[in-house]
């Protein structure tokens, strides 16, 4: 495993084993890794022979009173975890490489439509924060397929129409929510939860699933079905930030006539923000 710190140098290092015919698979992470990343990672090795990892917590996508100070930072153990899986290439850069002249001063990458709804309503600049590191670090790498997981099923969407608006030519593979025994969507802020904490958690997802299933019945009282759902968080202690079913097209709220459809959901417990989302097809009922 070789462990680059450097854009240019990870650019050429690529650049040469390119030349030789290889193709090469993406997965962004800002560490802290858990089996969803190691996930990726395996899925990334079945589609291409060099598998790159780039850790980077990523300060433009942190909000003024958010947790980038706190965010967890474990390093030596991820390169264990990832050296584990034989990963070909791990990127490390610093905020001078990723933004020499500031985070202020940089380009920013915007995604219209998908950005401000959802996440982006509570969080403003959140994906803006986003769709650039990933514009950027996309360029650095410029590799065959990118891999992302489908717990935030925003970002996915947002970095798919990215790629596509901006003919990247690189193809976007969203990989299924790893999850605890318990339905809990693994993430890397699940370490903030206290053991009580912990324990409530699921019940996000369980309210999702509730929701998937009224509509899996024939329920098409969207908002209705909404409403129940954050009045049950908020009784079981979350402060719920939003349930909402969209379309997976465009992130538009979802209509009774549409099929391909996604409840999104997400709410605080204590001071950790918890997000998941459940995918339907209600042509068939079907779900993941």
């Amino acid at each position: 495993m070789k462990i680059i710190g450097s854009s240019a140098e990870l650019t050429a290092h690529l650049a040469e084993i390119k030349a030789g015919g290889a193709t090469v698979a993406f997965v962004p992470t800002m560490g802290n890794l858990h089996a969803g990343h190691l996930s990726l990672v395996q899925q990334a090795k079945l589609r291409a022979n060099i598998v790159v990892v780039s850790i980077f917590i990523n300060p433009k996508q942190f909000g003024a009173n958010e947790d980038l100070a706190s965010y967890p930072r474990t390093l030596d153990e991820d390169l264990k975890q990832l050296d584990g899986l034989q990963t070909d290439v791990v990127f490390t850069p610093n905020d001078k490489d990723i933004y020499p002249e500031g985070v202020q001063s940089h380009t920013v990458v915007t995604v219209p439509e998908l950005t401000n709804v959802l996440c982006g309503a509570s969080r403003p600049g959140h994906f803006d924060g986003v769709s650039t590191v990933v514009c950027k670090l996309l360029n650095i790498v410029r590799p065959d397929v990118a891999l992302f997981g489908e717990k935030d099923l925003q970002q996915l969407l947002l970095i798919k129409k990215m790629v596509c608006d901006l003919a990247m030519g690189i193809e976007i593979v969203g990989i299924a929510t790893a999850r605890a025994d318990d339905g809990l969507a693994l993430s890397s802020r699940n370490g903030y939860l206290s053991a009580d904490q912990r324990t409530k958690a699921p019940e996000l997802y369980r309210e999702l699933e509730r929701v998937r299933e009224a509509m899996a019945a024939g329920r098409r009282d969207f908002d209705t079905l909404c409403g129940e759902a954050i009045q049950r968080l908020t009784k079981a202690g979350f402060k719920p930030d939003y349930i909402e079913i969209r379309r997976r097209s465009d992130l538009a709220s979802a209509q009774a006539e549409d099929t391909e459809v996604a409840i999104f959901g997400a709410a605080s417990l204590g001071s950790t923000r918890l997000i998941d989302n459940r995918q339907m097809d209600l042509s068939t009922a079907s779900a993941r």
